[in-house]
């Protein structure tokens, strides 16, 4: 507690004090003023704690803390993590390719599918590539025991260029709820209420491949491979929580000596804060354009979350 009594209260007043006024869509946002929790934790070394997942030929590692991923007519690519987790606080800092990205997936999430194939569990941060007139948007979505035919997808456009620096893609995932965060500004909490939730450990995963089917406008525009090869860039990996090994059994738990910095059971994980809370409505009245609570052509009952 006592680091978050020294530290928190600081990053409220720097980012206060750095309100600007940002253009996305033609449109004006003042952002929200929210604590930095990718502050609080420590980064991992790519080359410390992932492997190649696939598309070797396509990773680059670059002084062990950041990799650059591409998609080319040949494959896409992708890192796993080492350790797989059973709750915890995952970000990466991620730039994503500039110019026409069509079917294009970049792609920051928590799955176990390759140990539980027919009921696994799933965490997605899927960033979709654009055709000529629309900018990347983020998809988030939630897999629960093999649930892959009703997903919860909701989409956001992003209020910068995520083509021009980096910026931050993180997820809370505990017994209390999973919260998407960008910039460390909540997009969306999924509030853990029933039998629909992620529950088995899961593998950490950093990708970029064609999604040409479905990514942009339902399949409309297909990856064009004469602007290949598309690159994106992964930095600032922070992976806190408990490891554990792939039966599900708890092994470790990467406690910090102040609980309020534990992602699993700290007060400052387990709900919103207010100013959290705020910022949430923001995300959600200003940018997100598709929520599966309200496709009714998909669920003809609304999943009892969405009531």
């Amino acid at each position: 507690m006592a680091f978050l009594q020294e530290k928190l209260p600081c990053f409220c007043v720097l980012i206060l004090c750095m309100a600007v006024l940002v253009s996305s869509h033609n449109r004006y946002y003042t952002i929200p003023s929210v604590p930095r929790l990718t502050d609080a934790f420590p980064r991992v070394p790519i080359s410390n704690g992932f492997s190649k997942a696939f598309g070797g030929s396509n990773i680059q590692v670059i002084n062990g803390s950041m990799a650059t991923l591409a998609l080319d007519k040949s494959s896409g690519s992708g890192l796993v993590s080492v350790n797989k987790y059973h709750y915890g606080f995952f970000s990466a800092a991620i730039k994503l390719p500039a110019g026409l990205t069509s079917g294009v997936v970049v792609a920051f999430y928590l799955s176990n599918a390759d140990v539980f194939p027919h009921n696994h569990d799933e965490i997605d941060i899927e960033l979709l590539g654009h055709d000529k007139r629309n900018d990347w948007v983020i998809q988030t979505n939630v897999y629960a025991n093999g649930s892959v035919n009703t997903g919860r997808e909701e989409k956001f456009y992003l209020w910068f260029d995520p083509t021009q620096q980096q910026h931050q893609y993180s997820i809370i995932w505990n017994n209390h709820h999973i919260v998407f965060l960008v910039d460390n500004i909540p997009v969306r909490e999924f509030q853990h209420g029933g039998s629909f939730f992620p529950s088995k450990p899961m593998s950490v995963y950093a990708t970029i491949w064609d999604a040409s089917q479905w990514a942009t406008h339902g399949g409309k525009y297909p990856v064009n491979y004469k602007y290949a090869p598309f690159r994106v860039s992964f930095a600032e990996m922070e992976m806190s929580g408990c490891i554990s090994n792939p039966t599900g059994t708890v092994t470790s738990c990467s406690k910090n000596t102040h609980s309020s910095l534990d992602p699993i059971e700290g007060p400052e994980f387990v709900k919103l804060s207010n100013q959290q809370s705020s910022a949430l409505g923001w995300a959600r009245s200003k940018l997100m354009f598709y929520s599966y609570c309200k496709d009714t052509s998909r669920f003809k009952v609304m999943p009892p979350e969405c009531k």
